[in-house]
């Protein structure tokens, strides 16, 4: 078949470890032979990162900015360890948040679902996206041990000279306390990326906070939510089909659990860490989640859910034969083809990314799977592929799909 033409470039972003091996694969097997791929390319490899004293990182976030589509492979963030391993600099940020905080995006995961994969909570037969928003609160918290008896305030110091002084607790012994913030600018920022995505996937969207004990703090971002919605996508909702919903992040818990799935549940910072994991660890893998960074603007960053795989990659290094699933990865670009073909009108690029979706899922409900998949799948006599047979045996499927 000709291969595909695109008119703007994808900002292709590459990672680390083992996921940067599947990621060249992906593109070699499953890309390049039917698109003439475009991209615009950065290396986020710990390497680079560390060569250009992280400055790529932030350049590729702004070339997002520009292009409006950027996909990402996984990548490491570094701890101790991995400073004294790759003899870095400096302990090099998070790129993820380096690239959220530089878009002031949300970011979205779902689940991929597929036959012979079933989710652990048996009434769910549609995916949940779990909407996170990744600023602040307990992420960008102080802390202090106190040692003794004594006042403890939450002082507020206007650029007049003016406090705000509010008694915390009278401490009679030791104790700890911390203190934590948000931004309306980013609580705005975080309602619109919910509620363009749920309009872009014609999702109904739910959003939990705890506002009847925190009064002013997530009766805030309660406040915000609604001004936003009924201000500026009442409107849409309604001509679209869907709905908002708000309630308290209990009874959310409570409703998700005898729900059918097929919605956006928006969650706090903290909350957001939680129930994804939740979630993705119910519906099966996190080796089975996308992922996608949504800006208020509509700049879409897709990736996989998941790390870098490093036990798989010491393996490949030492030139064992891995078994590590694709799938999330393979996800990661075909939705940013899509996004892409639909911002150019390119309905055949679009096409083709729903096909390789089919086939990735097709490939797995036919029982050929990586092998941890194998583990928990319901069908019967599956085969366990390697890593590299896995993405050949898709485009096989692929092949068949697309003649």
């Amino acid at each position: 078949m000709e291969k595909i033409q695109m008119k703007t470039p994808l900002v292709e972003m590459d990672g680390d470890e083992m996921t940067r091996i599947l990621w060249k694969m992906i593109k070699e097997e499953l890309l390049l032979p039917y698109i003439d791929l475009k991209t615009e390319y950065y290396d986020l490899g710990l390497e680079y990162r560390n060569e250009t004293e992280d400055k790529v990182t932030l350049d590729s976030a702004l070339a997002a900015k520009k292009y409006g589509v950027a996909v990402k492979c996984a990548t490491i963030t570094p701890n101790a360890a991995r400073v004294e391993e790759y003899h870095l600099k400096e302990m090099w940020k998070s790129p993820n948040g380096t690239i959220r905080a530089a878009l002031d995006g949300t970011v979205f995961r779902t689940p991929i679902v597929v036959k012979g994969i079933e989710p652990c909570v048996r009434n769910w037969e549609k995916p949940i996206t779990l909407a996170r928003h990744a600023y602040g609160d307990v992420y960008k918290n102080t802390e202090i041990k106190v040692g003794g008896p004594g006042k403890a305030e939450l002082v507020f110091t206007a650029e007049d000279g003016t406090e705000i002084r509010e008694l915390i607790h009278n401490f009679a012994g030791p104790g700890i306390l911390q203190g934590i913030h948000n931004t309306e600018q980013s609580i705005s920022s975080f309602a619109r990326s919910c509620f363009n995505y749920a309009l872009d996937t014609r999702q109904d969207l739910w959003f939990a906070t705890k506002d009847t004990i925190s009064k002013k703090y997530d009766h805030t971002f309660k406040d915000i939510f609604q001004e936003i919605f009924d201000e500026e996508y009442k409107e849409a909702f309604e001509k679209s089909g869907i709905t908002y919903f708000y309630t308290l992040i209990d009874d959310a818990v409570a409703r998700v659990m005898k729900a059918k799935g097929g919605f956006i549940w928006a969650c706090k910072n903290y909350d957001g860490d939680v129930m994804s994991d939740m979630v993705s660890s119910a519906f099966g893998s996190l080796a089975m989640m996308t992922s996608v960074l949504v800006s208020p603007d509509g700049v879409y960053e897709y990736e996989a859910a998941h790390g870098t795989v490093q036990r798989h990659y010491y393996k490949h290094l030492a030139g064992e034969e891995t078994s590590t699933n694709s799938v999330a990865t393979i996800f990661a670009w075909t939705g940013a083809l899509k996004k892409r073909g639909e911002l150019d009108e390119i309905p055949a690029l679009s096409a083709f990314a729903e096909k390789l979706e089919q086939a990735t899922i097709q490939t797995i409900e036919s029982g050929k799977m990586t092998k941890d998949l194998a583990l928990i799948t319901s069908l019967k006599d599956v085969t366990v592929l390697s890593s590299e047979a896995f993405i050949k045996e898709i485009r096989k499927t692929l092949e068949e799909i697309c003649h």
